[in-house]
């Protein structure tokens, strides 16, 4: 196989990863993503043993154990450009070997699991609730800076959310990929479930207008409105198609799991989005206690 050059992976003094400044064994075989920094200690207040804690700039990463499980939790940032950083880094700490700089033979699978923060797109997904994502359909562009085989439901689906947004030309191309099943099945109770959005920015990109006027002013209540068989768009983010798009092409396990913070369709934002995010916290540590 190819050694991968210097410029390519780049590794620091202590053999560590560059950004997330992270050595293979520093990770466990799930990893939590967060965006906000401060969300890794509220994460990982809830371990039993605490075994490795990083940072290097605002990838903060915990390692530890829950019972017998271990468990990372790093943060990721805002929007898909970061996530391009921490999925493909993480891939590189399993599957490239860092003293040869090639890519192992025999390739590893991790879990990679968001809890993050959201938009509600429907009436009927309320402040305070939970969305499981089903898939990541990004106007983001990131994908399209990589080889991405979509297959003919979601060729289909993309096609029909295009005419149907009219975004054609605006945006570029939008792309979808699928949260991985084995995941998504033990979210369900107490679980809305959908697909949801990635934008690549907070204001313009979804349909907010302060000062500036957008391209598409009925671009929410067109992603309200859009319908594909018994598919839906529930919500709206800056992170799930990217991390379920490279970890799809990366052959890793991947699922989004958010808080509803907001409801565009109500116009109502939550009274305490932090205990939102603390119930879904501790809902999640106990299914993977429990299930994963």
């Amino acid at each position: 196989m190819s050694r991968i050059a210097e410029s390519e992976l780049i590794i620091n003094n202590r053999g560590a990863i560059y950004h997330l400044d992270l050595r293979p064994e520093e990770i466990a075989d799930t990893v939590i993503t967060v965006g906000d920094p401060d969300r890794v200690h509220e994460v990982s207040k809830h371990f039993d043993s605490i075994e490795i804690k990083r940072q290097h700039r605002e990838f903060i990463t915990h390692t530890g154990k829950v019972g017998n499980k271990r468990l990372t939790v790093l943060s990721s940032g805002i929007g898909p450009d970061n996530i391009d950083i921490v999925i493909n880094e993480l891939d590189a700490l399993v599957n490239i070997d860092f003293k040869t700089r090639e890519i192992k033979k025999e390739l590893k699978s991790i879990n990679i699991i968001r809890i993050g923060t959201s938009g509600s797109l429907q009436a009927d997904i309320p402040v305070d609730h939970f969305v499981a994502s089903t898939h990541g359909l990004g106007v983001d562009n990131l994908l399209n800076f990589y080889r991405l085989e979509q297959n003919d439901e979601e060729q289909l689906l993309i096609q029909s959310f295009i005419t149907h947004t009219q975004v054609h030309g605006q945006i570029g191309n939008p792309y979808i990929s699928s949260g991985a099943g084995s995941l998504i099945k033990h979210f369900v109770k107490d679980f809305h479930q959908g697909i949801t959005v990635t934008c690549p920015g907070f204001y313009g990109p979804q349909g907010r207008i302060l000062r500036l006027g957008i391209s598409n002013p009925n671009f929410v209540n067109r992603l309200t409105d859009f319908r594909f068989g018994q598919h839906r768009i529930t919500n709206f983010e800056m992170e799930t198609s990217a991390i379920y798009g490279l970890g799809k092409l990366l052959g890793h396990n991947c699922l989004a799991v958010n808080a509803i913070v907001a409801n565009r369709v109500q116009k109502e934002f939550s009274k305490d989005g932090k205990a939102t995010v603390e119930n879904l916290i501790q809902k999640f540590l106990q299914i993977f206690s429990d299930s994963i």
